[in-house]
Parts: C-alpha cells; structure tokens; sequence
C-alpha cells in the first residue's frame, strides 16, 4: 500500500484540479477572512490555540506584495475587534523580500506594529533554502529591534544543526518542524530524502535543547511516535507546559489533536485561508502520501462507475 501511495503522490499533477478543491477543504478554512474567522472562532471556543496563514507565497510585483501586507492588516482589525488572540504566520517573499529587501522589512514592521497593539503574535515561516538565510538575518533584524516575534526552522535541513545555536543563546522563540519543501539532498540531514523517520533523532535534539536553554517551543509535528516520545521526555524532566505547545494543521490527524487536548497539553492549529489553495494543497498531499492514496483510489472508483 505504502508503494502506491506514494506513486499516487508523484501523480498529483495529472488529478483535475476539481478533485484538489473537493480535498483541500478539509485543510483550507475557506478563500476568504471570514471563513478564516468562523473556523478559528469554533477552534478557541474548543480550547485550542490558532495561527492563521494567509496563503501566497513569492510575490511577482510590489504591488502584490502591498496588496498581502494590506491583507495582514486587514486579518488584525478584524481579529483584534474580535478580541481573538491568535497568530500570524508570516512568509517574508508574500511579502516581497526577494523584490525588495528593504521594502518587504518595513512592510513587516508595519504589520507586527499593528499586531502587537491587537494583543497578536507572530511567527516568521521558514521557505525553501533560496531564502533560509535571508529568513534568519530578517528575523534577527526584527528580534534585535524588539518584536515579539518568533521564528521556523525545519529539522530536515542539515544546516538547521548550525542555525539554531544563536537562537537557542538568545532564547529566542521557536517553531520546529520536519519541513515540507522539496530539496536537493545535500540539503538534508542523512537519510532524509528517503526516509522521513530519519528526521526523528534531529527533531528531538532541537526541541529538547531549545526548551532546556529556555526558549519557548511550538513542536510542529503529526508523527505519533514522534510526538509520543516528546511527551515522555517532557514528563520525565518536569517541563511546565506554558513552556511548549505542539501545533498540528488543520485537518489533519484531528483524533491525535485532540488526544494532545485532553492530556492538558496547549495546542495550536494552523489555519491557512486564502485563494491560493491548489499550491497549499498539493503540499500537503505530497507530504502525506496516504491522502494522495485515497485520491487516486476515488479517481479509479469514479472511472469504473461510469
């Protein structure tokens, strides 16, 4: 099963993008700032905590990226009228930092100004490795200055090893996930490109060291035998829980979720929202090839009905 899931995976390109949208719901809160409120509102009134994702990466225009700055804008006056304490995910090339590096760290300023007067945190989101560097050296910037402001890193990156020794002397905050975006392997960390569970032994070293040196730690992970030896460690050393979170993705594994709930753990669901839907999609499905499984499954069901 594993082996055509995972060819089902490399297929995704040749499904209808139909199919994609039907699917994408389940991890999409909808196009617009109101799906995204309705979605978010039922998720805190559950006791969970947010992050709310615009979807767009990669600006092609200045103007674009002022229209997703706008947008930002936007997302804290309606949440702050709400009095709803969420997050913003924050990806530096919607907002034009391969444009215009100047322009796109004063757009931001702007944004986690405004932020931080609505009682709204942030958090910078880690691209691919033609920006990882830039990322840090912004997120430096904006520490340095005194945002509250936190920042990714994926423990799939070789160079994550290096990255996040500043980090963890400046207690900086953290999000730590595996990292989705497709690499060359001299990228990653050994075994990486074949075999996500090679991950693990890193993901481990980076929480556990980040919360030990002081940091706060959003641990981004779905994987069960992950998240379960996390939580034998944190219990066995006694950590307070105000310290780390775990986060997890809309829609997915939401009978883990909400497991992680009811032990008392915080828990913070990312809730993307926005047109760009096919692209975030596709990411997701790619990234677990069990959802692009039961695609192609449907898709042959639906042949041989006709």
């Amino acid at each position: 099963m594993r082996i055509f899931n995972t060819m089902a995976a490399h297929a995704i390109p040749l499904v209808p993008r139909s199919l994609i949208r039907k699917i994408s719901r389940r991890y999409i809160a909808g196009e617009t700032l109101g799906d995204a409120r309705t979605r978010i509102h039922a998720l805190h009134a559950a006791g969970f905590r947010t992050t709310v994702d615009v979807l767009g990466e990669t600006a092609s225009s200045a103007e674009q990226a002022e229209s997703m700055a706008r947008e930002y804008l936007n997302l804290i006056e309606a949440f702050g009228a709400q009095n709803e304490r969420t997050e913003l995910s924050i990806k530096l090339t919607a907002l034009g930092l391969h444009l215009d590096e100047g322009a796109c760290m004063e757009r931001v300023s702007v944004i986690l100004r405004e932020a931080i007067s609505r009682g709204i945190s942030a958090c910078i989101d880690m691209e691919d490795t033609r920006f990882t560097q830039k990322t840090l050296d912004a997120f430096l910037h904006l520490e340095a200055d005194g945002y509250l402001v936190g920042i990714a890193l994926q423990a799939y990156l070789a160079r994550t090893n290096d990255d996040i020794a500043p980090l963890v002397a400046r207690r900086s905050r953290m999000r730590i996930c595996k990292g989705i975006y497709a690499e060359a392997k001299e990228h990653l960390v050994d075994g990486a490109s074949t075999d996500r569970a090679a991950i693990n032994p890193h993901f481990i070293r980076h929480v556990s060291t980040a919360i030990q040196a002081g940091s706060f730690v959003g641990i981004a992970t779905h994987d069960a035998q992950l998240i379960d030896t996390l939580t034998h460690w944190l219990r066995s050393e006694r950590i307070d829980r105000s310290r780390f979170e775990f986060q997890m993705l809309l829609g997915v594994c939401e009978p883990l979720r909400d497991a992680l709930l009811a032990q008392g753990f915080n828990v913070r669901v990312y809730v993307p929202y926005g047109h760009d839907w096919y692209g975030y999609s596709t990411r997701r499905i790619k990234e677990n090839p069990r959802i692009a499984g039961y695609i192609l499954a449907a898709m042959m069901w639906r042949d041989r009905s006709r």
